[in-house]
Order: structure tokens, then C-alpha cells, then sequence
């Protein structure tokens, strides 16, 4: 059955489980106020707790308790006997929130709560299955493939059916199967309109065939083969349906179709779900999560039975008004509006950088003021849209001998894609470092097997000579296929000499077929942006002249130079990443950051194209998702929030000129404390100076110079009309600058008036 689309024709094959009285209520609100439990509650708070047997939707905004009300209402059920332990299915997202419900609830009720389902979709799918094994048609050892085992498997069943790699890369088919299993779609199921769908459904088919052989299940399987136990099983469904008189949801804003499905079914005639989470803080479509679950359960089944959790225990008040009015511009909201009593607190502090550099400047000055006033440095977080941003924040901590933590991640030069790209950096440097031949030898896959390596390995041990000395004397198919890297290596050594350190970098990532490689892959766009961030990073080094002293002018500029940057990535994978029990700044993507909260939060990169993204503004609703983002990133803060930008940033070994993200012009400006004030397109650098700059209106400067500007702008002038490919036809306001460095301001019709760099925007005059 396909979940995707159609929330009725979900609906439209389960019985309507969600219709009709569900009994009467035990205990009243208003009779229930001294019960020790709901000491120290709000009055939202107690009404969620205290919500007669009844579904409902508890809209929780960020920082509201929303974890205590749900615990609160478990034991609630519990002592005020409307149902026993065994009654009870809470569903949180992931294994930690489960946990800590377990460690509350054992606080709050004197049971052995051991016997309570609660645990994260999978894991309660998983009891299930265990549990139902023969009816689930598994054998009762069947083993679970976590993502890298389920990689595996499809490789070597590609292998086995003769399929091109290069074609069907067994990380794309596995993101091919999972999505159509969390649809609820079977390959036999499965559309397929050309030969290479078709291909790619027969390899889905060989899949469930080689699963289903061995006792194996994925992830995606798990919830698929729970939910189809249960629809095609009565007894069974029965059975769970008059068992689970209460099912608690935690997060579920982030349900996709298919666990939407698995409820339904659960949920029998006197079953009442109590669904906790916030649309305004759905941030995983891009997992599958769907935020229409939350408005189609409202509508149809709550039938407007919503409490709304708005007293915000987090944050001070400046910090919760400027995320109501950003999030207030996104349509179909369920809607509600944070505050808190603990007052307005302080201004919202917006910086301007000059540069990316500059932004990282700034920032290290203010952690190391925020030190001295006394803040511990885990209480401090900065926040980005993409991981590629991580490389110039870590790179200024180290600087700056600031002891870091990236949060849910690995640091810059620690990163798979970039090791890969550093490998092939090596072998130019030296030819002779094994480690680096055996990470890129077959990276991205040609061809060259275990065994292959296994016979050069051989080969090198006995002319005691490295890999790739030894590959000469290969012969064979394996020496064919080793051939032709070494080829490779020798040929980026030639094409590479004379190019500068970005530029080489920027070739071997095209020559080698990494670009291409992660070009490829459904969730390859971070990968993409970290090695275009090694351009930037070998951009930088090559500009320092403190990183350059050392070079060894005999032996040409590029090489050495190519030496000292790859110590210096060496030097710093290695130091300055706190260890567990050190006090550190955390580091994180803004995704990674949702559910946590810290004294200070810099958000980072607020630019036009980076947040939002370029590539969440192409698609549909993808702008309303980057804003929930940037609500959700907001609202991490308790006291001070930084928000911070710059005019450029370096993109693929260049200087980007960049706009102000959208989103600060949706923040009541009378709530930002702007730090600087920065010439436009200026080209210093921070200094504690920048905030006793004077105001300088960009149109004003710039039209002041105009007059003499025709030549010094590429030849375009002021009052010219001109077309850009993307942004059609308009009129020159303004130039300046000259070269690379010149610039225009245009006025456009619908895409309204626009700062366009000559060297990129391809404008022609009319």
C-alpha cells in the first residue's frame, strides 16, 4: 500500500478508529487539583495531564515541558486507575527519550515500569516482531542490518547479479529501497516507466528475496513487516487494539506516512492517543518526515480537542518574541504564540562581518568575554545551516587555542569525503604513502577487487618497495586496473604543476571523480559543499603569509606549499577537540541542535542562498521548512543570542558577494542590537573598532561614485537597461569597483533590486 500521498486513503482501509465515545472519564479536572503529581504544573500543563479519555493533540512549543507533561500523564493514568502498566504504548523518536522517561516515570510511580511499551518506533516494532515472529514469516533469530550492513548486502548482491556499480551505486539503491518501504511500497508494488527503474525495482525484488532468505530485516523492515502483521492479521490486531487502551506520541511533527499508518491500526475503539509535538518545529522532511500527519490527525481525529503548551521555561522574553514574528509568516499553522515570565532580557545581538573570517573573529572575542564574565564554555553553542561552515569556525578556535566539541559529527579534517580528497593530495606529495594508496585506490570503485590488492601487497612485501612502486610489476587483470590509477596519480602530478594550492585541489576533486561521485548520491549535497570548503581552506592557507614561510622556493610553490597544508590539516584533526569531560564550545548543525539549549547561541552564516538554502528555496515548501529551522535555532538560546553574517564568504576558492538573510528582515528590529556598522562591500577586517564605525548607506556610497563608474564597472554605467538569464530585464542603479572586483546594483521587475558581482552574473545589455 502507498502511505505517501493521501492521508484519507489511509484512513479509507483501516477501520475508523478514532470515531466514537472511548468512555467516560476517571477523575475531573477540577476535582484533581491538589494531587501531588501536578504539583508545580502550569494550568495548560494540568489540562494535558488531566485530559479526560479523549484524544487529543498537545501543541508543546520549544522550552513549554512537554517531556514532564507526557511522563506526568503516564503516571497520572496509572494512579488514578484508569489503566495498568501493560495498557500503555509510548512512542518517543529516539532511544535517549526513551530512557529518560523510563528514569522519570521510576522516580514519580512505585511500579516495576519495565513493563511498560515505550521505546522508539523501531524498537517497539522490533518487540513485535520478536514477539510475533511466525505470523511475521521470520525466523525467530532474524538479525537486523543496521545502515552499513544493509550497504553491504545490497553490494554484494549487485555483484552477484552482474549489475554496473558505476550505474546502480549500492548507496543509492539502498535510499531507493528504504524510501519506497516507508511509503509501504513492495517491489512488486513499485512503478517502473523506463529500463532504468525497472532495473532498479528488479534489484529491490532480489533484495527481499536475499533478506527473506538469510533472516535478515533493515531498518525500513522493521516498520513495514510490524504494520503488515498487523493489517493482515485480525486476531492479532484485535488482540493489541483492546491491550493498548492509551498510546502516547511524543515528536509527532516527525511521523512520516507509514508510523502514522502503524497508530491506526494499534488504535482500537477504546483506544485514546495523546499526540504531543509542535508543527512549528518540523525540520525532517527530508527523512520522510511529514508535518500534514499532525494537521490531518487534528482535523479528523481530535476534531479540535488541542491544549496548547505556550509558557516557554527556556528563554527570555526578546528571544521568544522574535521567534513568534518570524514563525508567524508560515501559512496553515496550527498556531500558537511562546511567552515566559521571566522577562525580556537582553537585545538580540546582530553582527556583520566583512568576511566569513571576520564573522569567526568575532565570534572567538565574544566566547573569550563570555568566559570572563563567567560562563562555562559548554553553555555556549554556535550553530550553522551546513557542515561545510564548521571548517572556518574550528579553524579560528584552534587559532585561538579554544578547546571545541562538533556535536553529532566529526571535525573538519576528519571528515570521510575530505580524508578521501587529502588522500589523493598525498600520493602527489609522495608516491610512497601506503596508507593514503589503500584509502583511494578503489575510491570512487574501479574495479580493483580484495584479491587484486592482496596480490600488490604480496608483490611490494617482496621487492620491498611501497604499493605503488610494486604496481608495475602487477600483470593480470589486477595489474590492468592498478595500472590505470597510477596513471591517474601521475597524470594529476603533470596537470597539476604550476596550478595554485585551490586549484589543484579544485582539479583532483574533477580528475579523480569524487565531484562526480557524490554528485550522484541522493544525500551527497554535504559531502559536495565539505570538499568545495577544502578549496576555501587551501584558499586561506595559501593567502596566510604566516602559513607560506616555510616554503621551499627550490622545489616550486605549488608542492611545497601542498606539503604545508596538509600538516597543517594533520595538526589540526588532531588538537583542540575537547574530550568528553573537558569544557568546550559545542559545535553543531542546526538540525543536530533541536531539542537542546544552551546560556549562549550563535547562529552563524545568515546569508541569502546559505540560510535559507539555495537549495530548500527550490522546492516546495522548502522556504516554510528553512524558517521552521531558523525557529528552531532561535529558540536554543536562554539569555543571549548572536545572530551573525557576512558580506563575503569564500565559495569554491572564491569571494562571494552575499545578501543578508531574508529572515532578519522578519525580526522586529525595535528587538536587534546591531554591534557594527560595516562599509558596504568593504574590504578590512574585525576590529573592536567596527562598532564605533559610522553609518555608511550602500545605495548613497555607491551612487556618489556612479558618475565616473562606466569603465571601472565593466563597462556597464548607470541608467543601462540589461537582462540577466535568471532574473530577466532591469536597469543599472548603481556601479563600482573594477576587474573581479566590480559590481552593480540592479532593479529588477518581480526579483526587485539586486547587488550582482560582473565576474558571475553574465548581465548583457539591452
Amino acid at each position: 500500500m502507498n502511505f505517501a500521498s493521501d492521508h484519507s486513503q489511509l484512513s479509507s482501509s483501516i477501520p475508523d478508529a478514532f470515531g466514537g465515545p472511548v468512555g467516560a472519564p476517571v477523575g475531573v479536572f477540577g476535582t484533581a487539583q491538589a494531587h501531588p503529581l501536578l504539583n508545580g504544573l502550569n494550568e495548560p500543563q494540568k489540562q494535558a495531564v488531566c485530559l479526560p479519555a479523549e484524544h487529543g493533540l498537545i501543541l508543546a512549543g520549544a522550552g513549554s515541558g512537554k517531556t514532564r507533561v507526557l511522563t506526568t500523564r503516564i503516571a497520572w493514568l496509572m494512579q488514578t486507575g484508569q489503566v495498568s502498566p501493560q495498557g500503555i504504548l509510548a512512542v518517543t523518536f529516539t532511544n535517549k527519550a526513551a530512557r529518560e522517561m523510563l528514569t522519570r516515570l521510576s522516580a514519580m510511580v512505585p511500579i516495576n515500569v519495565r513493563s511498560l511499551w515505550v521505546g522508539t518506533f523501531h524498537g517497539l516494532c522490533h518487540r513485535l516482531l520478536r514477539t510475533h515472529w511466525r505470523a511475521a514469516r521470520l525466523p525467530e533469530t532474524f538479525q537486523i542490518l543496521d545502515t552499513g550492513d544493509q550497504q553491504a548486502a545490497i553490494k554484494r548482491l549487485i555483484k552477484a547479479m552482474g549489475v554496473d556499480e558505476e550505474r546502480f551505486p549500492p548507496r543509492d539503491m539502498m535510499h531507493y529501497i528504504n524510501a519506497l518501504k516507508e511509503q509501504g511500497i513492495r517491489s512488486g508494488q513499485a512503478e517502473a516507466h523506463d529500463a532504468h527503474t525497472r532495473r532498479k525495482v528488479e534489484i529491490y525484488a532480489e533484495y527481499e528475496a536475499q533478506c527473506q532468505r538469510e533472516g535478515a530485516v533493515d531498518f525500513a523492515e522493521l516498520l513495514l513487516r510490524a504494520y503488515e502483521l498487523l493489517q493482515q492479521d485480525e486476531a492479532l490486531r484485535t488482540h493489541y487494539q483492546q491491550r493498548f487502551r492509551h498510546i502516547l506520541v511524543d515528536e509527532f511533527q516527525d511521523t512520516n506516512p507509514l508510523q502514522y499508518a502503524w497508530l491506526q491500526l494499534l488504535c482500537g475503539p477504546q483506544t485514546v492517543i495523546f499526540a504531543v509535538g509542535d508543527d512549528d518545529q518540523s525540520i525532517y522532511a527530508f527523512r520522510g518526515a511529514d508535518v500534514a500527519n499532525m494537521r490531518a490527525f487534528e482535523r479528523n481525529y481530535a476534531k479540535g480537542n488541542v491544549i496548547r503548551l505556550e509558557q516557554n521555561y527556556r528563554s527570555h522574553g526578546n528571544i521568544l518574541t522574535a521567534a513568534n514574528a518570524l514563525i508567524t509568516n508560515n501559512a496553515d499553522r496550527l498556531g500558537k504564540n511562546l511567552w515566559t515570565d521571566a522577562g525580556e532580557g537582553e537585545l538580540i545581538r546582530v553582527f556583520q562581518g566583512v568576511s566569513d573570517l571576520d564573522e569567526a573573529r568575532y565570534i572567538v572575542d565574544e566566547i573569550r568575554e563570555l568566559t570572563r564574565e563567567g560562563l562555562p564554555r559548554h553553555q555556549m553553542a554556535l550553530l550553522y545551516r551546513s557542515n561545510a561552515q564548521s571548517r572556518v569556525l574550528e579553524h579560528a578556535l584552534f587559532q585561538a587555542g579554544i578547546a571545541y566539541r562538533v556535536y553529532g559529527g566529526l571535525r573538519f579534517f576528519e571528515r570521510m569525503e575530505v580524508k578521501h580528497a587529502l588522500a589523493y593530495l598525498r600520493l602527489i606529495a609522495n608516491q610512497d604513502d601506503d596508507t593514503a594508496f589503500l584509502r583511494v585506490v578503489n575510491f570512487p570503485t574501479r574495479g580493483i577487487g580484495a584479491r587484486s590488492l592482496e596480490a600488490l601487497q604480496l608483490e611490494a612485501r617482496q621487492l620491498n618497495s611501497s604499493l605503488y612502486n610494486a604496481a608495475a610489476s602487477l600483470t593480470g587483470k589486477a595489474g590492468t586496473a592498478v595500472g590505470q590509477f597510477i596513471r591517474m596519480i601521475e597524470g594529476l602530478r603533470t596537470e597539476t604543476t604550476g596550478l595554485s594550492l585551490p586549484e589543484v585541489i579544485d582539479h583532483l576533486l574533477d580528475r579523480s571523480g569524487l565531484r562526480q561521485h557524490y554528485q550522484a548520491e541522493k544525500d551527497g549535497q554535504d559531502r559536495l559543499e565539505n570538499l568545495e570548503e577544502l578549496v576555501n581552506a587551501a584558499a586561506t592557507f595559501a593567502d596566510d603569509p604566516e602559513a607560506a614561510h616555510n616554503i621551499d622556493r627550490d622545489t616550486g610553490e605549488a608542492t611545497s606549499l601542498l606539503a604545508d597544508f596538509l600538516a597543517h590539516a594533520a595538526l589540526e584533526a588532531g588538537e583542540h577537540q575537547a574530550g568528553d569531560q573537558d569544557e568546550a564550545v559545542q559545535l553543531m548543525t542546526v538540525h543536530s541542535a533541536k531539542g537542546l539549549e544552551f546560556s549562549a547561541v550563535f547562529i552563524v552564516g545568515l546569508e541569502q542562498g546559505l540560510f535559507p538554502h539555495e537549495n530548500a528555496m527550490m522546492a516546495r515548501d522548502g522556504l516554510e521548512e528553512e524558517r521552521r529551522l531558523m525557529y528552531v535555532a532561535i529558540t536554543r538560546a536562554r539569555q543571549r543570542l548572536y545572530l551573525c553574517h557576512a558580506q563575503t564568504r569564500m565559495l569554491h576558492g572564491q569571494t562571494r558577494y552575499c545578501l543578508p538573510s531574508s529572515f532578519l528582515d522578519e525580526l522586529p528590529e525595535a528587538l536587534l542590537q546591531r554591534i557594527n556598522t560595516v562599509p558596504a562591500w568593504s574590504a578590512g577586517s574585525y576590529s573592536t573598532g567596527w562598532s564605533e564605525a559610522p553609518a555608511v548607506d550602500m545605495t548613497t556610497r555607491v551612487s556618489a561614485r556612479a558618475a565616473g563608474a562606466a569603465e571601472s564597472a565593466g563597462g556597464f554605467h548607470v541608467g543601462q537597461n540589461v537582462v540577466h538569464t535568471k532574473f530577466g530585464a532591469g536597469v543599472i542603479l548603481a556601479a563600482e569597483g573594477r576587474g573581479e572586483e566590480a559590481r552593480v546594483q540592479v532593479r529588477f521587475g518581480q526579483a526587485g533590486t539586486k547587488w550582482l558581482a560582473l565576474a558571475y552574473a553574465k548581465l548583457e545589455a539591452v
